[in-house]
């Protein structure tokens, strides 16, 4: 039985994941959680920081606040649905690093090219977020990590392969390691797998202990 498991069992929690993402739907599973999903409506662009790590975090808590603020205006509020057992909410954020500049989600097709080029035969970074908010108490934990991505030569037909799958427009910097198409060219991970697909599970669950 994992960590995760383990503590299900022990106290009975409701989790929200605050996220669309098909990856971290399937991390968060995983690891042995069961959850439902509410997404943030928010302006991402709209916040703007210096750092990355500053970034991914400042856009995880306003979603976080996003949800939060939705929950209060539904028919029941977040104190009474939070009244039988804990409630945790989670987000998080990803950004990829290249050459210093912070990359997000690729505007267009063009743009995801020119991401996807830049990293044949080089490297990357991904900072990502997750953010913990308890419901019930108020309580909220925060963390970030990193992970170091070094690729092979990608071919060009294989980038204007990997540009027609609409994905790629969907996650930061154009990069889903996970996906058949990349899979191949990934030379080596400094870091864990799940921290590039967009939840660190073993920060998600220093921050849910934390919480709790």
């Amino acid at each position: 039985m994992s960590i995760s498991e383990s503590a299900t069992c022990e106290r009975h929690l409701h989790i929200i994941l605050g996220s669309s993402s098909m990856a971290r739907r399937k991390i968060l599973g995983d690891m042995g959680y069961e959850f439902t999903i509410m997404t943030a409506d928010i302006d991402e662009k709209a916040i703007r920081m210096d750092k990355p790590e500053d970034l991914v975090v400042t856009l995880a808590e306003a979603k976080a606040d996003a949800i939060i603020a939705r929950l209060k205006t539904m028919d029941q509020s977040v104190e009474d649905a939070s009244s039988k057992e804990p409630t945790l909410l989670i987000t998080a954020d990803t950004v990829v690093v290249y050459e210093g500049t912070i990359r997000e989600k690729p505007s267009d097709k063009k743009e995801a090219r020119h991401f996807i080029k830049g990293y044949s035969g080089g490297q990357a970074s991904v900072v990502g977020s997750v953010v913990v908010s308890n419901l019930t108490t108020g309580k909220r934990t925060r963390g970030w990590d990193r992970a170091e991505v070094y690729f092979h030569e990608i071919p060009d037909e294989v980038i204007d392969s990997m540009v027609e799958e609409e994905i790629m427009l969907k996650v930061a910097g154009g990069l889903t390691i996970e996906h058949p198409l990349t899979l191949p060219y990934i030379d080596t991970v400094v870091g864990t797998y799940d921290s590039v697909m967009g939840l660190s599970k073993s920060l998600t669950e220093k921050l849910i202990q934390e919480a709790l």
